[in-house]
């Protein structure tokens, strides 16, 4: 508050100086005011139309006409001029022309600098200081402060990390009751550092940290703390701690604390003075000689690897907390809580869509929330039903439909062959994700889409798995080459071969799956150079060596793509129903894709309604789920 007034007060001061100098200005301009030559003003004195003049010693003439006007002239030392103005009954009077301007010339001189230097204040005080503080404070914490009341965020509005809420729970425990933990000669952890992957909610579970404890919060990012000038950030941090020690108990938390807290000397170029100078004085103030009891220190970030080894070790962070993706359960949670936040149909059954988003994080799941109500308000419904959810996942996993893109009917054809053979092969080969949905309706950067999800979540892949992953990913130029002839294959597997040599060429030199290689890692760890460590640490491998790789590369290359080509060889009449239904429809789901893979007539779904759509995708999900058991 005090802060508020002193701006208020300066800025008064500010207004009233110009609004002085504006008047002093303007006060000879409010009348009408001409400037006539010396024979023009005689004519008027003897001409009875002159009331009064004002003299300066400067031969300066001012006065005013009988019908109120003012004139200004000048006077060419003329001995007579007075003599006239009294014969013609003119009142005189005379004063110093220095003495009535002196403080508009001095307005006038200074007002350009005083104006510049106020300019100046006014942006140092915006970069440096927020607009609050005086304008030289250069050093002073950027933090935002929130007080406990401020907070409203709780572990009930955290889901899908229970793990990590455990670990921290005794954080808050410790917050609230020290002396259960001090009798026993416990220490609480100095700090805990969240890791996972973005949009876990680690921002959102130090705020419920902080919102649970009933204690002061200090949000600050570590882009926050470095600037431009050497030592400000350095500054900041002992600013900022000063504060938390003022107010402990209490949490200080740096969001993406990889800004500043990268390895010291990273980059071939040498290390940034400014950054290291403010880690050096995070380190000190987390764990140098003075006690910062009852201040804690939470951080996030994505990249635990790049940080310094400093920064990690017991004493300062003394805890990492990893926030990893949800698993089914955990969202179902997410779903629940940003579900209780939308009007929703009650025939909502949140366990289907937490079971078709494997890979989804919190704010995946937020997102796909918000995208359902979206498309529900432009239906004009009342309520969010499973329909919406269906349509946002779709828009969200393979990007929203391009119908103002128009194909011709030949690269349309071969497109919804291309996505034939994608599907074929991934439904015939061992343990493949089922196809859930084919389509050639353009979505973002691609044609058309063939979408596989995994029945559950997986955390890790069989040789057998990658084998097949890569026999399905050249399945649809294979059936472009096996229906229109090689001249014919087309670009559009550009990115299905790049993704399936990075497959092979990993299973070869990082997952030992190469028996004549055997189990050992030949990649080059990426990112070297970027940390700052030598560049003579990379590895080399011979030259013979890489031939072999090479050779190995291309074997599993080509065993996986002959034996998708005999699949569609021997199942080319499903090709051909496949695209027709494909052409005719635009889209097909996992009912039409079995009905086609059993060779059966594909059942039309124009004429099922929403409910019915989604009551027959859950039910075959299940009953795949069953059989697989």
């Amino acid at each position: 508050m005090n802060d508020i007034i002193k701006n208020t007060v300066l800025w008064i001061v500010i207004a009233v100086v110009l609004m002085s100098v504006f008047n002093n200005f303007g006060s000879r301009t409010n009348q009408k005011n001409s400037v006539i030559s010396y024979s023009q003003f005689i004519d008027a004195v003897k001409a009875g139309q002159v009331q009064s003049v004002t003299l300066d010693d400067k031969d300066g003439i001012r006065g005013e006409l009988q019908g109120g006007n003012t004139f200004s002239s000048h006077a060419p030392k003329d001995p007579h001029l007075v003599d006239d103005l009294l014969a013609n009954g003119v009142e005189i009077k005379a004063r110093s022309a220095e003495d009535d301007s002196m403080l508009m010339q001095m307005f006038i001189s200074w007002f350009p600098m005083i104006l510049l230097i106020g300019v100046w204040i006014f942006f140092m005080r915006q970069m440096q200081g927020g607009g609050k503080g005086n304008p030289m404070n250069f050093g002073k914490s950027k933090a935002k402060v929130l007080d406990e009341g401020q907070i409203k965020v709780t572990f009930a509005d955290v889901a899908g990390c229970d793990e990590a809420k455990e670990e921290v729970e005794e954080m808050v425990d410790f917050l609230r009751d020290p002396t259960k933990y001090q009798k026993l000669g416990a220490k609480i952890p100095r700090g805990a550092l969240l890791v996972g992957p973005p949009g876990t909610g680690k921002t959102l579970l130090a705020r419920a940290i902080a919102g649970e404890a009933k204690v002061p919060f200090f949000a600050i990012s570590g882009s926050d703390f470095v600037e431009m000038f050497v030592g400000v950030g350095a500054s900041r941090v002992r600013d900022m701690f000063e504060q938390a020690k003022k107010s402990a108990p209490c949490i200080i938390f740096i969001d993406e604390i990889d800004a500043v807290g990268r390895q010291r000397g990273a980059g071939l170029g040498g290390g940034n003075d400014e950054r290291e100078q403010t880690l050096n004085q995070l380190l000190v103030e987390m764990d140098g000689f003075e006690d910062n009891e009852g201040v804690i220190v939470i951080a996030a970030t994505n990249r635990p690897d790049i940080l310094d080894s400093a920064l990690l070790r017991p004493g300062r962070f003394d805890r990492q907390v990893t926030v990893s993706l949800p698993d089914v359960k955990g969202r179902e949670k997410i779903l629940g809580v940003h579900m209780g936040k939308v009007p929703a149909d009650k025939d909502i059954e949140i366990q289907y869509i937490a079971q078709g988003t494997p890979g989804f994080s919190g704010a995946d799941l937020a997102n796909l929330v918000n995208e359902a109500a979206l498309y529900a308000a432009r239906m004009n419904k009342r309520v969010v039903g499973m329909f919406d959810l269906e349509k946002a996942k779709d828009k969200i996993i393979m990007g929203a439909e391009k119908r103002s893109m128009v194909m011709d009917v030949k690269e349309k054809k071969m497109t919804a062959y291309h996505e034939a053979g994608h599907a074929i092969v991934g439904k015939l080969v061992p343990e493949h994700d089922p196809v859930y949905k084919v389509s050639i309706m353009p979505r973002g950067r691609a044609l058309g889409v063939t979408m596989f999800l995994p029945e559950k979540d997986q955390y890790s892949a069989s040789k057998q798995k990658l084998d097949s992953m890569i026999s399905s990913l050249y399945g649809g130029r294979i059936a472009e080459e096996q229906i229109f002839g090689w001249e014919q294959v087309s670009t559009g597997a550009s990115n299905d071969i790049e993704r399936a040599t990075e497959l092979a060429r990993n299973m070869v030199t990082k997952w030992g799956l190469s028996r004549r290689l055997g189990p050992l890692a030949y990649s080059e760890e990426e990112g070297e150079v970027f940390l700052g460590r030598s560049v003579t640490q990379h590895k080399t491998v011979a030259d013979e060596t890489s031939h072999i790789i090479d050779e190995e590369i291309r074997q599993v290359i080509d065993k996986n793509y002959e034996r998708a080509e005999n699949i569609l060889k021997e199942n080319e009449d499903i090709l051909h129903a496949m695209s027709d239904a494909l052409m005719k429809y635009e889209t097909i789901d996992k009912n039409q894709i079995e009905d086609l893979m059993a060779r059966k007539p594909v059942r039309d779904p124009s004429g099922w309604d929403e409910k019915t759509v989604i009551k027959q995708t859950v039910v075959t999900v299940t009953k795949d789920e069953n059989t697989k058991d």
